[in-house]
């Protein structure tokens, strides 16, 4: 018989040979598909057009509907696909194309001159995206100072990060007795497997809080602060983590964390600094993640990392996405070897950097039916390609793209 959906991502996770390669498109931010490409599609495809709704307003990523995840045979959903149902849960708002889309209610999003500006609940200019711009920019770091003595309120402070104040409609926002109903719903809908976006990223909100360089300079020159600010971040993550896989952690596959690691030319910290400041805290994250629930635990995590993989796996990790080939040391074929056996590799399925925007469909066929001749033999592999499909790309080459998948799987 068949697998389901969910037994056969499972069965990958667990480096079980599935029946077929699983796929994931839009499970969460970087599978999915910006909201200009997904128009593009849908039409390419013949479906109804219909205005979409944004799934990420900072990315402007669009949450994938029935039709098109049945048309590809998708096999992972988001949970936050449970809720924001109702249309009072959205409001209309226009691409940068000017076409029509919907965006969360709540977004405070106003008219900056030629384009907008994003603001926190208290009224603070905390993102922009000026005209031509495809992307709102974070244009205000509470500690770019440095770090206030009391660290206690730093919730309230977080709501003064654009990346923290632009959620969709989804689990953040929803009482617990209300979040397990919805997860519960969402669950017993779909034999897909369920992705949910946790986050409780280290290194990228310390960035945020921070500014980057800052953050860098912290690390490197002031220890112990920022040792101070990331035990303060485990504290405010773990009665979180509690809460929600109290609620719903019987609903839910893959808890996904975040925590972009990497750049183009490799690491953005050394191993040494990942052992010191990072491998502890996410060794307590996860681990904790997987008594409170029977859950995999994935990563999301660009860039080079290859140099930081074993210590990954050594802290609890189960599955890493989205697999950016196109970095230093993450060549497909030296990956699967070297960790295959012990890591889910969930992505580099096809290069978005320079294939998917640039190649003819048959130089895509032949690129995903390469990938997955690396990749999916003894399980250990989602297919999903290396991060959100970007608002120019033509939809011949992401049905090409697909296309291939479903070729391979026979």
């Amino acid at each position: 018989m068949p697998e389901t959906s969910r037994q056969r991502v499972l069965h990958a996770v667990n480096h079980v040979q599935p029946d077929r390669v699983p796929i994931d498109f839009g499970s969460h931010r970087s599978s999915g598909i910006m909201a200009i490409a997904y128009r593009n599609l849908r039409r390419h495809l013949g479906l109804p057009d219909r205005p979409p709704r944004l799934y990420d307003l900072i990315q402007q990523l669009a949450i994938i509907d029935d039709d098109v995840l049945e048309r590809f045979g998708v096999d992972t959903i988001e949970l936050g696909r449970g809720f924001g149902g109702d249309e009072s849960d959205w409001k209309p708002w226009r691409l940068p194309d000017g076409s029509d889309c919907l965006i969360p209610a709540e977004a405070n999003i106003v008219k900056e001159g030629d384009g907008w500006c994003v603001r926190s609940p208290g009224g603070r200019r905390i993102g922009v995206q000026r005209a031509g711009m495809l992307y709102f920019d974070q244009v205000f770091w509470p500690f770019v100072d440095g770090l206030p003595e009391d660290l206690s309120n730093l919730p309230d402070i977080l709501a003064e990060v654009m990346w923290s104040v632009c959620p969709p409609p989804a689990p953040p926002t929803v009482e617990p007795a209300d979040f397990a109903e919805g997860a519960k719903t969402l669950r017993q809908s779909t034999d897909r497997a369920v992705v949910s976006l946790f986050g409780g990223n280290l290194l990228e909100t310390s960035q945020f809080l921070c500014r980057n360089d800052n953050f860098f300079m912290m690390l490197a020159a002031e220890p112990k602060e920022a040792h101070r600010l990331l035990d303060r971040l485990v504290e405010m993550y773990l009665p979180r983590m509690e809460e929600f896989l109290g609620a719903a952690g019987s609903y839910v596959d893959v808890i996904l964390f975040g925590d972009d690691l990497g750049m183009q030319t490799g690491p953005q910290i050394s191993p040494a600094m990942y052992r010191e400041f990072f491998k502890p805290r996410h060794s307590v994250l996860w681990h904790k993640a997987k008594e409170l629930a029977d859950v995999k635990v994935m990563l999301h995590c660009c860039g080079g990392v290859r140099p930081l993989l074993d210590d990954l796996i050594d802290a609890g990790l189960d599955a890493i996405n989205p697999v950016q080939t196109s970095c230093e040391g993450m060549d497909p074929a030296g990956l699967k070897a070297d960790f295959g056996d012990r890591l889910c590799l969930w992505g580099g399925g096809c290069d978005t950097q320079s294939v998917l925007p640039h190649a003819s469909p048959e130089e895509i066929r032949s690129h995903v039916l390469e990938r997955l001749e690396i990749f999916a033999p003894g399980g250990g592999f989602v297919f999903q390609q290396v991060h959100n499909i970007m608002a120019d790309i033509p939809p011949e080459n992401i049905v090409a793209m697909f296309d291939a998948i479903a070729e391979f799987n026979g």
